[in-house]
């Protein structure tokens, strides 16, 4: 029996309730208990001064809000609930303290879970979860669906949960750090691809997987789960699977599942019956990564949608800010910003795959506890000219000059201070016909708050150059 919200918000006036974190996760659900007249307690780690002005004046406005800035004392209080952002870990030794205290322990995202009255598709994995978030919500709204989209696609879906219909689809992107406390999954999974990250947060490799997995492991025997065949990670998962399986694959033929054949064609099977749903020459955005992305998105809309729209979707969706995104074209050099691959594994799999030659690559930032091996080997093979800044500069460095097919012939290295001496840099060495990539397979964290920021960055100073 599906759960009523209103009844639910109601249940929270009598109680206090804790934010820990006060970012775009969870405001919008605390104006909505603040508003009900829920005693809340507000907690961030930042400083004030480091928390938007907006934030601390909504704070400021409520009497039932008391606000914890910067205050540990507040992980000393016992609130009957605690909301958490998903951006603190589930098994800090702070969360675990209050569940010994028996504080009930949850998110804006399980919340929604709860309550949603529509079909849940989540999308997950390393590298691709936005793109393929997009092409399953064009693809639907193409096709006719009511479709919402959110998650960790940056759009909290909680506070709208009220408008939300049981005949509407809600498209969800979850990060490993929303689905480790998950104890739901949606009717529909799927997960691009694993591959290590944020190493730097979780305790290691087993947490971060086990916390994908979530997504699928609370599924009936009637749910879908899509999986990448090509990935040895998710291959596995097939294993722990209850309800059915949708494999896809760019380099094998699949007797149940959606596939790339060597004339381009896409192909849906069932059993060994074979239907071609496209061309990957349909595809308007660039590279294998892309294709790869909508063989996922087929494989969980094949059943759902008509093969038009997914036609259409394909020939008429542009992509993603800050996925291999062009800028612009500037003494015959083009630039583009890759700013989200914040992985080897992405920059390896995106930028330095999608560019033949001619290559001057950015890159460098926050150190998430990954290795740079691979993507130095693909550097030496791919790039001419390599632009390094951030934290991680030295550590990319040196992997590219220790590498088996290094040649200080074949290679520039400069390294950067800043963004805007990274561009100049960059055009600086980069003769026409040259392609300057901002792909910097780490995050954004040491120099900007998000790889949103970074991008930007980015594209102002491109966009500045005489």
């Amino acid at each position: 029996m599906q759960k009523n919200y209103k009844d639910f918000i109601d249940s929270l006036k009598n109680k206090t309730v804790m934010f820990c974190g006060l970012g775009k996760s969870n405001m919008p659900f605390l104006k909505i208990l603040a508003k009900s007249g829920t005693k809340i307690i507000a907690y961030d780690g930042k400083s004030s001064d480091k928390i938007d002005s907006s934030i601390v004046k909504t704070l400021n406005s409520y009497k039932n809000i008391k606000s914890y800035i910067a205050d540990e004392t507040a992980w000393e209080l016992i609130p009957d609930v605690l909301v958490r952002t998903p951006g603190m870990n589930f098994y800090s030794e702070k969360i675990k303290n209050m569940r010994a205290k028996n504080v009930t322990v949850t998110s804006e995202m399980e919340i929604f879970f709860d309550y949603c009255p529509c079909t849940i598709i989540g999308i997950t994995g390393s590298d691709g979860k936005t793109t393929v978030t997009n092409i399953i919500s064009e693809i639907l709204k193409r096709d006719g669906k009511t479709v919402h989209v959110g998650g960790n696609i940056g759009k909290p879906l909680l506070p709208e949960i009220e408008k939300i219909h049981k005949n509407d689809i809600a498209v969800v992107e979850l990060s490993s750090f929303q689905l480790m406390s998950m104890r739901s999954s949606p009717e529909y999974s799927v997960i691009t691809n694993i591959s290590p990250n944020h190493l730097d947060i979780h305790s290691g490799m087993d947490e971060y997987i086990n916390s994908k997995k979530q997504i699928f492991l609370h599924q009936n025997a009637f749910s879908n789960t899509v999986l990448n065949y090509d990935n040895a990670e998710t291959r596995k998962f097939a294993n722990e699977v209850r309800g059915k399986i949708t494999f896809f694959s760019l380099d094998k033929k699949l007797n149940s599942g959606v596939w790339k054949d060597y004339n381009n064609n896409i192909i849906s099977s069932v059993n060994g019956e074979n239907k071609i749903i496209m061309n990957a020459d349909d595809i308007k955005i660039p590279g294998r990564h892309n294709i790869e992305n909508y063989l996922a998105a087929i494989a969980c809309l094949r059943d759902i949608v008509s093969k038009e729209s997914i036609i259409k979707t394909a020939r008429k969706f542009e992509g993603v800010q800050h996925r291999i995104e062009f800028v612009r074209e500037v003494g015959g050099v083009k630039f583009y910003n890759d700013s989200i691959a914040s992985t080897p594994a992405r920059t390896i799999s995106g930028a330095l795959s999608v560019f033949d030659g001619n290559i001057t690559l950015i890159a460098g930032g926050y150190d998430k506890k990954l290795t740079f091996t691979e993507l130095a080997n693909k550097i030496n093979d791919r790039v001419s000219v390599l632009v390094l800044l951030g934290n991680t500069s030295e550590k990319i460095k040196n992997e590219v000059l220790s590498s088996k097919n290094y040649n200080t012939d074949n290679l520039k290295i400069f390294m950067a201070k800043n963004m805007k001496e990274a561009v100049v840099t960059a055009y600086g060495n980069s003769p026409p016909g040259s392609v300057v990539i901002l792909s910097p397979a780490c995050a954004s964290f040491d120099l900007y708050k998000n790889f949103e920021e970074r991008g930007n960055d980015f594209k102002n100073l491109v966009n500045k150059i005489n």
